[in-house]
């Protein structure tokens, strides 16, 4: 058995503080009388919830939307949200204990990716578990991740200019089909030679016009319908095109030629490379970013801990281009 913290005692002791209870006790005690959400035959049933948390309580450090949550669920749910598109790559050649904080950091601000390079084993202690809930890769070089990064940026462009070309080419079909409904509802319009001295059309012919009419109309509008979807379609291609040719590695550190992150606009979509405490990035990491920047200090420390700079960055990212909207 351990023995008593002196410091808590102390606190205990003391009377202060009293902290707030975090997250709620088994399901039984919170919910009294009320039907378990695991069981398929209960009204409120969902495949999100999981037995041993509803059984023995949840005070995970997570969102209250996901209290009694599985893992899988609550990772699930984020990716159904959608994920921001700044990821964070960190070098792990010094098991540094600051990569768990990062990536403690990269859940809180949902990045797209975490990218761990270098031993596939990291300091895992400051996640506090919060890895489960990312995607998290592993690279056995810098070379290699950037390699694979611009690949994929690549692909997604070849994806967005094919999803753009068929939005083009459904938009000329539309444009074709509509004009040819307009001839036709003119030529419905004019009567023929066998009528045109005839004074008193018969009423048959002047249905079956009244119903091509209709119909016409109906269909028109359906295609314009279509058409401006596919407009809008082709306008998020060719906006998500833009936002992926301007992505950038942008790496952390201080060096000659860094640029100060306060006057840095970041792209929307990037890659950010952290290094460990005290050596920083590599210098092929350095080598390989399109920038370098690096966060303005005015007291007398060179540095600040890794793990609060990539807090910083990741923060900034999420002011330029995820702020809420003020209420």
């Amino acid at each position: 058995m351990h023995a008593p913290n002196q410091i808590s005692l102390a606190a205990k002791a003391s009377g202060e503080p009293e902290f707030r209870e975090i997250g709620l006790g088994p399901w039984s005690e919170t919910h009294p009388g009320e039907p378990r959400p695991d069981n398929p035959a209960s009204p409120n049933y969902s495949r999100h919830f999981d037995t041993e948390l509803l059984n023995e309580g949840d005070r995970r450090n997570v969102l209250d939307r996901y209290r009694y949550w599985s893992v899988q669920a609550i990772k699930d749910d984020l990716d159904a949200r959608g994920r921001h598109d700044f990821e964070v790559a960190v070098e792990n050649w010094t098991h540094d204990f600051n990569i768990g904080s990062m990536v403690r950091t990269a859940n809180a601000f949902q990045a797209g990716r975490v990218h761990i390079v270098g031993p596939h084993k990291w300091n895992r202690k400051g996640a506090l578990m919060t890895e489960l809930y990312q995607h998290v890769e592993h690279h056995p070089s810098i070379a290699e991740l950037v390699e694979c990064w611009r690949n994929r940026i690549a692909g997604e462009i070849a994806y967005e200019r094919a999803r753009a070309a068929a939005a083009a080419i459904h938009i000329h079909e539309s444009a074709g089909s509509v004009s040819a409904l307009l001839q036709c509802e003119t030529a419905s319009a004019t009567p023929d030679d066998s009528v045109a001295h005839d004074e008193t059309p018969s009423f048959q012919s002047s249905a079956i016009a009244d119903a091509f009419r209709e119909g016409g109309a109906s269909a028109q509008s359906a295609t314009q319908s279509a058409t401006q979807r596919a407009m809008s379609e082709l306008a998020a291609a060719d906006n998500r095109i833009k936002e992926l040719e301007a992505a950038r590695i942008i790496a952390l550190d201080i060096i000659p030629g860094a640029v100060p992150m306060e006057t840095y606009r970041l792209p929307k979509r990037c890659l950010l490379l952290f290094g460990a405490e005290g050596p920083g990035l590599s210098q092929k990491a350095l080598d390989l970013a399109d920038d370098v920047v690096y966060i303005s200090q005015f007291g007398s420390v060179r540095s600040i801990n890794a793990g609060a700079a990539a807090a910083v960055a990741m923060h900034a990212w999420i002011a330029q281009h995820a702020a809420p909207a003020s209420v």
